[in-house]
């Protein structure tokens, strides 16, 4: 999750979205791309983006969370692994995310190399709770299954 602020573009899923304020974070702030990572890093027993990119280190400053998800991609990828599917949620009470569900999709399907089909993405909202209820930020949950190469059923 990341709260809303002033003064950048809002990113998810690697689609700008029109909006009066973007999400604040050491990156671009995408949550939806942030959690796809993390999902892939835990299902990979592979840590969690914060160790693989520390919010420290100016390399990251202002990065694309395209580039990031590429290179946890990347190192999940090979140690054999491929995605089988993924499913995401978007919590937002605004803005209105579902025309920007299909190009997310894409986006996350075009990275993990994997076919549309397999990639979910959803947008809800929590009914005025918490804080994605009262507009101060945006969050996102990812669930990923991946197969080791030799162990994906033929007809994925």
């Amino acid at each position: 999750m990341h709260p809303f602020v002033e003064g950048r573009d809002l990113i998810l899923g690697g689609v700008k979205i029109p909006f009066d304020r973007g999400l604040d974070g050491h990156s671009d702030a995408d949550v939806l791309f942030h959690a796809v990572a993390d999902a892939l890093l835990g299902a990979a027993a592979l840590g969690d983006l914060g160790q693989h990119f520390p919010p420290h280190d100016p390399r990251w400053k202002g990065a694309s969370s395209c580039v990031l998800l590429q290179e946890v991609w990347d190192k999940v990828s090979q140690l054999g692994y491929r995605v089988a599917n993924v499913d995401t949620v978007l919590v937002a009470e605004r803005p209105r995310l579902s025309p920007y569900i299909p190009a997310m999709r894409e986006n996350i399907a075009r990275i993990l190399q994997v076919g549309v089909e397999r990639v979910g993405v959803k947008a809800t909202t929590t009914e005025g709770l918490g804080f994605t209820g009262r507009g101060e930020g945006i969050a996102a949950l990812a669930t990923v299954l991946l197969f080791l190469d030799r162990e994906i059923p033929p007809d994925l």
